[in-house]
Order: C-alpha cells, then sequence, then structure tokens
C-alpha cells in the first residue's frame, strides 16, 4: 500500500470523524444515548429468567407488558433526542417521568440500571443547549467596530474652538470663553457675550 492510498484512507476517515463530530455537536447525544441504553435492561429482564444452579427464577410480572412498553418508549425518546433535537425538553423530562414509574413497574427499575441511565440521559437531554457558531478568523467579515471607524473617518473632526459653530463671520476662530463675554475685539457682535447667538 503506497503513501498516498494512506493518505486517502486517513483523510476519508477524518472528514466522516469530522462530520460525525459536528452533527453530535448540533444536539444532546450523550442524552440521547443514555436514554436508549437505558430502555434495553427495562424491557428486557422483565421477560428473562434467572437460574441459580437448579433454582430457576422468573423475573416477569403481572407489569411485563407496562416493562415493554415503558422501555420501547426510552429508546424512542432517546432517538428523538438525537434526530429532534428541538424537542429535546420534552422528550427529556418524559424520560424522567418514564424512569421513576419503572421503579415501580420494571423490576425497580430493572434492577437500578435502567432508572439511573434513564434518569440521567433524560436531566442532560433537558440541560442541554445549542452553542454559539464560532466565529470565523480572517473571513472577509468586518469587524465589529468597522462601521463606528468609517462613520468617524467619513465625519470631520474640529479641535476645540474650531467647529463650523464656534466660528465668527469672517470664518476665524473663536475662542470658547466667547460666550461668556470675553470674546475678543475682532468685529464680533457684542451682543454675542450675553449667551445668545446671532441668527444667521
Amino acid at each position: 500500500m503506497s503513501a498516498e492510498t494512506r493518505q486517502r484512507l486517513t483523510s476519508g476517515f477524518g472528514q466522516k470523524r469530522s462530520s460525525f463530530r459536528d452533527w453530535r455537536g448540533q444536539r444532546p447525544f450523550w442524552g440521547g444515548m443514555l436514554t436508549l441504553l437505558a430502555g434495553i435492561p427495562i424491557m428486557y429482564i422483565p421477560y428473562q429468567n434467572f437460574t441459580l444452579g437448579s433454582l430457576t427464577i422468573r423475573m416477569s410480572t403481572t407489569a411485563g407488558a407496562g416493562s415493554l412498553i415503558i422501555g420501547v418508549l426510552l429508546v424512542v425518546l432517546g432517538l428523538t433526542m438525537w434526530f429532534q433535537p428541538q424537542s429535546r425538553v420534552f422528550a427529556g423530562i418524559a424520560a424522567i417521568l418514564l424512569s421513576l414509574v419503572s421503579l415501580v413497574v420494571s423490576n425497580v427499575g430493572a434492577f437500578m440500571i435502567g432508572f439511573l441511565l434513564g434518569l440521567i440521559g433524560g436531566a442532560l437531554g433537558v440541560s442541554w443547549g445549542p452553542g454559539k457558531p464560532v466565529a470565523k478568523r480572517g473571513g472577509g467579515d468586518e469587524p465589529e467596530g468597522a462601521d463606528t471607524t468609517a462613520k468617524s473617518a467619513s465625519s470631520p473632526t474640529y479641535s476645540s474652538g474650531s467647529g463650523p459653530a464656534d466660528r465668527g463671520p469672517s470664518g476665524t476662530a473663536q475662542d470658547d470663553l466667547s460666550v461668556f463675554g470675553t470674546a475678543p475685539s475682532t468685529g464680533v457682535d457684542a451682543n454675542h457675550g450675553n449667551g445668545r447667538h446671532r441668527a444667521g
């Protein structure tokens, strides 16, 4: 096998692994996995026999059908968390309730195995939330402060006392103290010092 073939196999496996990681990150994967695994012992154990030497113990009870229904529902809820992640809260709460019911119906929650798996899986499904997308670096998107930078670059800036409102009739810059009656005598109206500006 050549180096090119190995590289192709590695890249193909790497692509599948990366796509699976992306798929797993968009849903409560581990909550669905534990919920699905919780249904298996709950619906399996009540229909089996336990043998100790010559002693056979039947696990099945009159509630065997209830155990089967609870197990199947837990499997379905686990698949729902995987393929319908928007229903994760409903599926998680339903999984927790069914796990609690299995304590009574299915041999103490299939000897506490299915109960604990369903409880943890349902809690993970309820608590999971979609993450925020990671910002791409160098993707050509403008940074957040780009519009403010553009606005500040397009608008003229004036130093203190050199704005258009501070200019006198002859275009010379006036001091900020001119409003308070200390205007220099450069042809400015004497009434300018009383706090009023000339109209026009």
